[in-house]
């Protein structure tokens, strides 16, 4: 009716929720021409879907909130963006500009690998706070300007306690692996660090999986996010071929299956063993050593320096299997893994979700093997309702009524007959047991007046004079007759002495 022309327009897009699906080249995410260079000296052409929509909303200092599949290249969807923020400015001492939690130290040292080969062009400060590392050297960097500042809360909070570190300067605050961040029991630490950063903020939250619970705290810290989604939340990859396999409940014979599927295993290149407890880890390292397995250990336990040389030894080829517990399966991105194995099923489902995640990373084929018993009927359930698929079985499948039925019935039996007794428990049946209760009577009087008739005896023991003489026998230097007396019967040498008269007046 205006008489202009028509023009095609795109559909508006709702960057509240965005589902990438298609990678485009890096050039097109508007990266600076630095940025581009690194990742095109690192071998990179496309972005991938998380980084294809993640990317240019940080550019646009949006809020964002990015759930994609482990291995999906979550670190470099912020890590780019925020070089490309960073060209401009400079960091004052003690307050960084950029702030990135991460819940554990391994995942902490691997972004601070990921700034050091993205920003090779740029000249910024990135500092590393974790435990395990002494204050002074952490507190140097910081005088010094940091532009980046990696850290896990508890060392985080130990440096701003100390007055070392002010955050009123912190422009961009990532947290990364949310949810496990939450359910290491980060919660109080990180509202505390949201309050004592600036309020304008950008905020940018990365996880694999975003159940409930944290969709509600990510009302708290985001405003008005763009919410990226590539996947399923909390589904796995289909590159990765999951098997269950049938164990006894015994440790010995558990790891007797474990050593089978070792044997069996078709590829296997290398691969990591996840067992639930730190104390399981130690033992199952040391059975695979005793069988001469090129065998490395790694949790929470072990001090920094010894964390990170197996973790390197790993990546290197050194060591070609790794018994860890689940400070590994969180982000840690060792692109060659070729097989996982569940010595213990996990008891939260969505750890098993970032454990398979070690393997088929980055559009490799991976496998994926979990060992079951009978007790365990109740967390693989979990499992598979959470990725919405049943996990095919190697060999037989264990029939878990059957095998609750067995546990019960060896309780039962472990359970002492009433009519199976010893002779010595038929005889102490037979004898008086004496009751628990308190005696509420007094005793008889006469009981009293004797023992106050030796209370003097007891108070005044007899001099070592006075005692008689051994008849047989010679007496050594050291056999002293001296009088036994028990706890209450010495009185000290001023409650002997007669009181002072007193002074007249």
């Amino acid at each position: 009716p205006t008489g202009l022309p028509w023009v095609p327009t795109a559909p508006p897009i709702n960057n509240h929720n965005i589902r990438a699906k298609r990678s485009m080249a890096f050039n097109t995410l508007g990266l600076s021409e630095k940025v581009l260079a690194a990742v095109e000296a690192a071998g990179y052409k496309e972005p991938t879907a998380i980084q294809s929509g993640a990317i240019p909303q940080v550019l646009e200092r949006r809020d964002i909130l990015g759930i994609a599949q482990t291995g999906t290249g979550k670190t470099a969807s912020f890590t780019l963006p925020m070089l490309t923020l960073l060209e401009k400015g400079r960091a004052r001492a003690r307050m960084p500009r950029t702030l990135i939690l991460e819940p554990t130290r391994e995942l902490a040292a691997q972004v601070e690998e990921n700034f050091a080969k993205y920003g090779t062009n740029h000249k910024l400060n990135v500092a590393l706070l974790i435990g395990g590392v002494s204050f002074s050297d952490q507190d140097k960097k910081l005088d010094r300007g940091t532009d980046v500042l990696i850290a896990t809360p508890g060392r985080l909070l130990d440096h701003f306690e100390r007055g070392k570190l002010l955050l009123q300067g912190v422009e961009i605050l990532v947290i990364d692996e949310a949810d496990r961040m939450l359910d290491m029991g980060f919660i109080p630490d990180i509202e505390r660090i949201c309050k004592l950063i600036p309020f304008t903020r950008q905020t940018l939250f990365f996880s694999a999986t975003m159940p409930p619970e944290i969709q509600r705290l990510t009302e708290t810290f985001l405003q008005n996010p763009a919410r990226i989604e590539v996947a399923p939340t909390s589904s796995t990859a289909e590159n990765v071929a999951q098997f269950l396999k049938a164990a006894e409940s015994k440790d010995y014979e558990k790891r007797a299956a474990l050593r089978e599927l070792l044997e069996g295993a078709e590829d296997l290149k290398n691969a990591i063993v996840f067992c639930n407890r730190k104390r399981d880890v130690t033992t199952l390292y040391r059975s695979l050593e005793r069988h001469e397995y090129n065998v490395g250990a790694l949790h929470g336990d072990m001090d920094q320096r010894t964390r990170m040389m197996m973790l390197d030894n790993f990546r290197k080829g050194t060591i070609k299997l790794l018994v860890a517990s689940d400070v590994a399966a969180r982000g840690l991105d060792i692109p060659e893994v070729s097989h996982v194995f569940n010595f213990d099923v996990p008891s939260n489902a969505e750890d098993y979700v970032h454990r398979i995640g070690r393997t088929g990373r980055a559009g490799r084929k991976g496998t994926a093997f979990t060992l079951v018993t009978g007790e365990d009927q109740k967390y693989l359930d979990a499992i598979q309702t959470l990725i919405k698929k049943d996990i095919d079985w190697l060999g037989d499948a264990i029939d878990f009524e059957a095998a609750a039925q067995e546990r019960k019935a060896r309780r039962k039996a472990g359970k002492p007959s009433r009519n199976a007794r010893s002779s010595n428990d038929n005889e102490a049946a037979e004898q008086p047991k004496p009751s628990n209760r308190r005696r509420s009577q007094s005793k008889p009087r006469e009981v009293v007046e004797e023992q106050m008739e030796e209370l003097p005896e007891m108070l005044n023991p007899t001099p070592v004079s006075n005692l008689p003489q051994r008849q047989t026998g010679k007496r050594s230097r050291n056999d002293k007759l001296e009088p036994a007396f028990g706890a209450g019967v010495h009185i000290p040498a001023f409650l002997l002495r007669e009181p002072r008269p007193k002074k007249a007046s």
